[in-house]
C-alpha cells in the first residue's frame, strides 16, 4: 500500500461522516502520530510503499473513527499552548478556546515571577502544565477530583518537564485552602447544561467525560460558586481569578462574583467574538 493509498482509503470511509477537509485534518495527524511524516513527506512520498505494520495499524484507526471515537482518544494525545498533551477518556480534549484562558494569565502576568496558581478541574492539566513553562518561575498547583485524571496530568508534567503539584480534592465538598496564599486562580470547569446535549456531537457526548462537562439545568453555577469561595480567601489582595464560562450565563458569574467582594469582574470574548471567560480581582484591603 502506497501513501496516496491510505489517504484514499481514509476518504473513501470517512468523508460522508465527517466531511473532507475533517478528513484531510486526520489524515496529517495520522501520518504525523504513527509515520512521523510532515505535511510535505505525505506530497513527496505520496507513491511510496508505508511501512508494513502500518495498513493493519490504518484500519483499526478507521474503525473506531467510524463509531466516532475522538481521534485524540485514538492516537493518545491532543496539541494546546505549543505542546503535546497525553488524554484518556478520564479527561477532556483540550480546546483550542482554552488555550485563549492561559494566554490571557500569561499576558497579564508575564513580567511577574514567582507567581503562585491553582489550576481547579486540572484534568490533563494543560492548563496548569501551560502556565508552569510560561510564567516566570511560577509555583503551579493542579487540583482535581479524579485520581485517574491527576494520573494522566502528573505524566504529562513528566513528559514536558514542568513541575506541578497535584492535590486531589472534591470542589463542591469546599476545600480549604490557606488564606491569601494564591496570587492566581484559573478554572474550566463543567459549565454546559444537560438540556445542551441535544445539540452536541455523538464524539463529545459518548467518549469525553460527562462528571467534567455537565452541571444541572437549574444549577448552571454549581461549580463557580465554590470557586468564588475559595478564591475570595486564599487569593492574595489583587489577587487574579480567571475563568471559562458557558456565554448564556457569563452575567451571572460576573454577579457572583461581584457579590463575594471581587473588584474589576467583566466577561472577555474569545477570538471568535463570543463571550468565553470572566476575569476578577479580589479587592485590596
Amino acid at each position: 500500500m502506497k501513501t496516496v493509498d491510505c489517504q484514499n482509503l481514509l476518504h473513501a470511509r470517512l468523508d460522508v461522516l465527517y466531511g473532507r477537509s475533517e478528513v484531510d485534518a486526520m489524515t496529517r495527524l495520522i501520518m504525523d502520530e504513527v509515520l512521523h511524516f510532515s505535511p510535505v513527506d505525505i506530497v513527496l512520498r505520496a507513491q511510496n510503499d508505508v511501512p508494513d505494520f502500518f495498513p493493519e495499524a490504518l484500519e483499526k484507526i478507521i474503525s473506531r473513527l467510524e463509531k466516532q471515537e475522538p481521534i485524540q482518544y485514538i492516537l493518545g494525545g491532543a496539541w494546546f499552548h505549543g505542546h503535546r498533551f497525553a488524554v484518556t477518556p478520564a479527561t477532556l480534549i483540550p480546546r483550542p478556546e482554552t488555550e485563549q484562558l492561559v494566554d490571557l494569565v500569561v499576558d497579564e502576568n508575564s513580567e511577574r515571577a514567582d507567581l503562585r496558581v491553582l489550576d481547579i478541574g486540572t484534568g490533563s492539566g494543560c492548563i496548569a502544565i501551560s502556565l508552569a513553562r510560561a510564567l516566570k518561575f511560577a509555583q503551579v498547583t493542579g487540583l482535581d477530583v479524579s485520581d485517574e485524571a491527576l494520573a494522566v496530568a502528573s505524566g504529562n508534567a513528566k513528559s514536558l518537564k514542568a513541575h506541578v503539584d497535584w492535590v486531589e480534592a472534591d470542589l463542591l465538598a469546599n476545600p480549604q485552602w490557606p488564606e491569601a496564599s494564591l496570587d492566581i486562580v484559573v478554572s474550566n470547569p463543567p459549565y454546559i447544561c444537560q438540556s445542551e446535549r441535544a445539540t452536541m456531537e455523538r464524539n463529545v457526548l459518548d467518549y469525553e467525560p460527562g462528571l467534567a462537562l455537565f452541571v444541572p439545568d437549574d444549577d448552571p453555577l454549581l461549580f463557580y460558586r465554590p470557586i468564588a469561595r475559595l478564591a475570595s480567601s486564599a487569593l492574595v489582595p489583587g489577587g487574579h481569578l480567571y475563568l471559562e464560562v458557558n456565554s448564556r450565563f457569563s452575567d451571572d458569574v460576573v454577579s457572583l462574583l461581584t457579590r463575594h467582594g471581587f473588584c474589576d469582574a467583566q466577561s472577555v470574548r474569545d477570538s471568535y467574538g463570543n463571550v468565553r471567560f470572566v476575569t476578577a480581582s479580589r479587592q485590596l484591603d
